[in-house]
């Protein structure tokens, strides 16, 4: 794919890239004469709270068009069951991809690049299991390189170019979907972190700058929807665990990355130390390159309790 079809798909996918297009990226939109949120913050269980979330913030029918391909990235990199917090809960990825397909979507695609060998991860995190039979919707585990596309980062600054998957290139729409954990490289492992299990070569991302190159990718790769599970929380021992996990029971959706992960890093310790949104740094380098928000007080967030 030459630059130019690569920034005519981000384009017309919605995704923002940032070379030298003036797009509105999080705007407050009116629905039925309401103010929308950027951001709504559900607690409860998790089907009920992902419901209700997406509903304050207009439903699924705002991010989904009829027709619509979506590819939904969770976190399934390791091979363990929700209960340890280091992968998204499959109640919340089902849930999303049901959403999806009333909404219209012609298909939904669940992917990951995993860590620990992939039929295991499908297995052992129950997203096999929680997605099997559902018509309309595919597993793809992007393990294999000629799954991915070399593209380029225009924005970027240690990270000029990446191969990225190829289903992502022919998607409408793409919902960040990462379970709520720490990370011993980047404090916490959130949406904007869990972009790199889009790409091929994670490992260079962690020889050079780490943390601006996540900022990097975030400006080639936007992500329509998050929906972060933070139902439980890997507090220790990240990103794979075993380590303390804590339940939150809550839900965060919205369409800002950056101020998503922000509020998130404020519901609980990490490594038994409170940090501010601006101390995790691939955040406040987001937040500094114009890809969202940080300041959680300039955020209109809507909570809700959901029994």
């Amino acid at each position: 794919m030459s630059r130019r079809e690569f920034l005519r798909w981000s384009i017309g996918a919605g995704l923002f890239l940032g070379a030298g297009i003036n797009l509105p990226q999080w705007p407050v939109d009116s629905l039925a004469g309401h103010s929308v949120p950027d951001l709504a913050v559900a607690r409860g269980d998790i089907v009920n709270s992902t419901e209700a979330a997406l509903a304050a913030l207009g439903g699924m029918g705002r991010f989904v068009k009829p027709g619509d391909k979506v590819v939904i990235k969770p976190n399934i990199s390791f091979a363990n069951p929700p209960e340890k917090a280091t992968t998204t809960d499959p109640l919340l990825v089902r849930t999303l991809a049901r959403l999806c397909l009333q909404a219209g979507a012609e298909s939904v695609t669940v992917v990951d690049h995993t860590l620990h060998h992939w039929r295991i991860c499908m297995k052992k995190t129950g997203i096999e299991a929680a997605l099997s039979g559902v018509k309309g919707v595919s597993i793809l585990p992007l393990n294999r390189r000629r799954l991915f596309e070399e593209v380029p980062i225009p924005k970027g600054k240690v990270l000029r170019k990446t191969e990225l998957a190829r289903v992502l290139l022919g998607s409408d729409v793409l919902i960040s979907a990462p379970v709520a954990k720490c990370h011993s490289a980047t404090r916490v492992s959130l949406s904007l972190k869990g972009l790199m299990g889009l790409v091929w070569d994670r490992n260079r991302m962690h020889q050079v700058d780490v943390e601006q190159a996540i900022a990097d990718l975030a400006t080639a790769v936007k992500s329509h929807l998050v929906v972060i599970d933070a139902s439980r929380a890997l507090l220790t021992q990240g990103p794979g665990g075993p380590g303390k996990v804590t339940k939150l029971d809550t839900i965060v959706v919205g369409t800002d990355p950056v101020a998503a992960d922000a509020y998130t890093v404020t519901l609980t310790p990490w490594y038994g130390k409170g940090f501010a949104p601006r101390q995790i740094r691939h955040l406040l380098l987001a937040h500094q390159m114009g890809l969202g928000r940080i300041e959680l007080d300039k955020v209109k967030i809507e909570k809700l309790t959901v029994r």
